[in-house]
């Protein structure tokens, strides 16, 4: 890794658009280097060539759910994963009552409080992820102003962490890119030192919703049955097998969507079999405590 590659991650860093920031080029190094494969992006590049370059970054991305906050799609498969396991469980221990209305009933207030308590849940852990960011970015802009060398030797300790060979001539040079603008020393190190992103300005309330929505939608699967069907066994099995398809889909999806084109076909329906097994075997316990207590 040159500086040149890390100029081009500080251009990405203060970009509007990370995904579309400017390559910065280093023309020294190009005519030292003999590697007819090493080009950058030019203000000469064509449109052609830019539609390119373009599609090559939405694959990157991973097509449709690549350009979706992985925050928000961690939340919706956390929510999803509890819908799907809690209320099934519990409307599969109801039905061993014998009443299809209580399982309804029991199942609904169950759904609602839970959705609740999870939307709760994301919400503060939202804010408390916001609120670490915010303190870690004053604490660095407080030791900006009250000792400029103490960020400095911060920066080179990322740069050497980056890559121990850099030489001091190097990371000089970098420090003194970057102390043209005070706020993006401060940016470097809250992203590339500390590893942190900033929250969406909205990331609690998209959290508490995408949670709690999730958490309601996946639990609301279990009880369409009992909705058509009098008979509280019929719409148990029904129920079943329904939720089966249900958790091994899930499973697989979300293999899916983890981990993009890495995933085999063979891991994904291990996945699905494991949410499968996962889900099973709390409904199967739930059904079982009910059943011996009543």
């Amino acid at each position: 890794m040159s500086i040149v590659a890390i100029k081009n991650a500080i251009a990405k860093l203060v970009s509007r658009d990370p995904e579309n920031a400017p390559l910065l080029t280093n023309d020294a190094a190009n005519s030292q280097s003999n590697d007819a494969n090493n080009s950058y992006l030019s203000a000469s590049t064509s449109d052609e060539e830019r539609g390119k370059l373009e599609d090559k970054r939405q694959e990157r991305r991973g097509g449709l759910f690549g350009s979706v906050d992985p925050r928000l799609m961690s939340d919706l498969i956390i929510g999803l994963s509890d819908g799907l396991t809690v209320p099934f469980a519990l409307t599969a221990g109801l039905s061993s009552l014998g009443d299809s209305k209580l399982v309804i009933t029991g199942g609904f207030a169950e759904l609602i409080s839970g959705a609740i308590s999870m939307g709760l849940g994301g919400y503060l852990g939202a804010k408390s992820e916001s609120d670490y960011y915010h303190a870690e970015v004053s604490q660095e802009k407080r030791k900006f102003y009250n000792n400029t060398n103490l960020i400095n030797h911060e920066i080179e300790d990322i740069l050497l962490e980056i890559n121990p060979n850099f030489s001091d001539e190097t990371i000089v040079s970098f420090i003194k890119d970057l102390q043209k603008t005070p706020e993006l020393m401060v940016d470097f190190i809250i992203r590339y030192g500390r590893g942190l992103d900033e929250p969406a300005e909205n990331r609690q309330f998209m959290s508490a919703m995408v949670i709690g929505g999730g958490y309601f939608a996946g639990g609301f699967v279990p009880l369409i049955p009992y909705f058509f069907l009098e008979q509280v066994g019929t719409g148990l099995l029904v129920s079943v097998i329904l939720m089966s398809i249900t958790l091994f889909w899930f499973g697989f999806v979300k293999a899916s969507i983890s981990m993009s084109d890495t995933c085999t076909l063979a891991r994904k329906i291990s996945e699905g079999a494991q949410m499968l097994a996962v889900g099973g075997m709390a409904a199967g316990a739930a059904w079982y405590m009910v059943k011996l207590i009543g």
